[in-house]
């Protein structure tokens, strides 16, 4: 069956077993060396996961006619991104949390410094995946495949938003400075996962581009609002990690500062315009419509 032809759940479920399937072939085995650091990385890998990032690249390759094998790649790259911003943000000396996809985390399972390691192997991988592989039509455009996901990963992306997170902890924010972290923190590499899953196909028209990155920004910032509303609403059986850790660590969250009903208007807010977005590009941004509707429907 094509895939244009499959509902919605059929679809996801499938890019969900393509992924892991992705990553097991494309992660190191554990038998060989250094065998503990390898059986660590693929604990935190594989097994679980709703696999947003990878389905939101292969989605966006629907828009330029990516082949399905070059998005393989480009999705397991930013789903490794992902993977080790959670190993470190789990860790004592982060967010110190023991539950990650309905098991104990990486370090919890193996130790503090093996979980370090792990991140920094995921996060390598991740890169050497994007460089090994024939990805885009000409080594720039390969280039600049590998600086987006850099630039998403970094101090301007992730890792900066994880710092003004932490800094903020206890501390009042507006809500523009809630969102400057979040855009960061979390929608980067949101981002990062649609412009990649498009750049593996033909080039698309500018005015379609512009229209997938606004959608991609606005998405990033959806998830997050979600995300929120599912930490404060939501049990840790749930949630497969721990429930109301934010509030428990007096994080500035969407719920804190707006409250969960005018946190959830925000959310319908973000996903009209996430679907205007879309609106220009036509019928091939219909599994990018159909994921926006999935991320809000998580939680209500």
């Amino acid at each position: 069956m094509r895939s244009s032809d499959m509902d919605f759940a059929a679809w996801m479920d499938s890019l969900q077993l393509r992924t892991e399937k992705s990553l097991e072939r494309l992660l190191p085995p554990p038998t060989i060396a250094p065998q503990r650091l390898h059986r660590a990385m693929r604990y935190a890998a594989l097994g679980g996961g709703k696999r947003i990032r990878p389905l939101l690249c292969h989605a966006a390759g629907e828009l330029s006619s990516a082949e399905p094998a070059r998005l393989d790649i480009a999705a397991a790259a930013v789903e490794l991104i992902h993977v080790y911003s959670l190993v470190h943000d789990d860790l004592p000396c982060m967010d110190d949390d023991v539950l990650r996809r309905g098991k104990p985390t990486c370090h919890v399972e193996f130790d503090e410094a093996t979980a370090m390691l792990v991140g920094d192997a995921l996060q390598s991988l991740a890169f050497q995946l994007l460089a090994d592989r024939p990805l885009a039509s000409d080594a720039k455009r390969q280039l600049e495949m590998l600086r987006l996901l850099a630039q998403a990963a970094g101090s301007r992306g992730m890792a900066g938003g994880q710092a003004i997170d932490l800094a903020a902890v206890g501390q009042p924010l507006s809500l523009a400075e809630l969102e400057f972290m979040h855009i960061h923190k979390t929608g980067a590499l949101i981002r990062a996962a649609v412009l990649l899953g498009a750049a593996c196909g033909e080039p698309l028209p500018e005015a379609n581009l512009a229209g997938l990155d606004r959608y991609a920004k606005i998405v990033g910032l959806l998830f997050q609002v979600v995300d929120d509303i599912l930490d404060s609403e939501s049990d840790t059986a749930t949630l497969g990690k721990t429930a109301g850790k934010d509030a428990a660590h007096h994080k500035p969250t969407y719920v804190s500062l707006l409250g969960p009903t005018q946190a959830k208007a925000k959310a319908a807010e973000l996903r009209s315009a996430a679907h205007e977005a879309l609106a220009a590009i036509g019928d091939k941004s219909r599994r990018l419509g159909e994921l926006t509707d999935f991320i809000v429907s998580r939680s209500f």
